[in-house]
């Protein structure tokens, strides 16, 4: 069960963020409601959130996934791999100290430099966690973080996506949803590493024109989808889940889903 989320308010600099879609600008009004919404929903599914306030030193920290990867026996700061976003961890490192203070964790675990990871590659299912190679996160990265969370004696395993021109993170295209249940794109479900990890898991294949949906994000007894996917919504209510659409279309036009929003813990 999540108990906490930190959330950033989003700049009015947005748009000034980093995007691989054409899908025009964010509306800003929109933006704020969006992210407001956003917030409402972790409220109703019983989180407490902290709350940052905008930082317009970094138009994307409002994605604050990719600065950390936190579990319930610590927490690991990453090292962004585009260089806009190194600041962002420095920048939040003191929230996320907060709820991880000595002597009971003596130290935040951190990615160091030549390893680049953000936290938008790392998905967590029970006690193993899929790291994504990606343009953002590369082998030292990754190779920092499987030593890290074996540390905490949790597994981990390699996936590779930079061949994959659909997606930017791993999650952008995977979700693990508690219940044996692992929600896939169709380009990605049939990969080798999950057949072998996830033997005797539930996959839900994302047909190619949802595969927004994909980045779904199980907060205790809801499933977080954006809104305007109903194949996914569909599949989600037939496999006992109760989603709670949200409408994301602002921030998907800055390549940001529903995970990239928050960490929760």
């Amino acid at each position: 069960m999540f108990k906490n989320a930190i959330v950033r308010i989003p700049g009015s600099n947005l748009a000034d963020g980093l995007t691989t879609v054409d899908l025009g600008m964010p509306r800003h009004d929109l933006v704020l409601q969006q992210h407001a919404a956003y917030c409402k929903a972790l409220r109703e599914c019983g989180l407490t959130i902290t709350t940052l306030a905008a930082d317009l030193r970094y138009p994307d920290s409002t994605f604050v996934e990719d600065t950390a990867v936190i579990t319930e026996r610590g927490a690991v700061l990453t090292n962004p791999g585009a260089p806009s976003r190194e600041g962002e961890v420095a920048a939040i490192r003191e929230a996320i100290m907060r709820f991880f203070p000595a002597p009971l964790f003596p130290s935040l675990l951190e990615i160091h430099a030549p390893g680049t990871l953000d936290g938008g590659d790392i998905c967590e299912a029970e006690n193993h966690f899929f790291i994504g190679l990606s343009h953002r996160t590369n082998e030292d990265g990754a190779r920092q973080l499987a030593m890290h969370l074996a540390s905490m004696s949790y597994t981990s395993s390699v996936v590779d996506v930079r061949g994959m021109t659909s997606i930017l993170h791993l999650k952008s295209g995977i979700a693990y949803i508690g219940d044996n249940t692992l929600v896939v794109m169709e380009e990605m479900a049939d990969n080798p590493a999950f057949r072998t990890a996830f033997h005797g898991y539930k996959l839900l294949r994302v047909p190619p024109e949802e595969t927004y949906a994909a980045n779904c994000v199980r907060v205790n007894g809801r499933v977080l989808v954006p809104s305007g996917y109903p194949r996914v919504h569909a599949a989600l209510v037939a496999n006992g889940f109760t989603p709670l659409a949200l409408e994301m279309s602002e921030f998907q036009k800055m390549d940001g889903g529903l995970s990239c929003l928050s960490l929760r813990f």
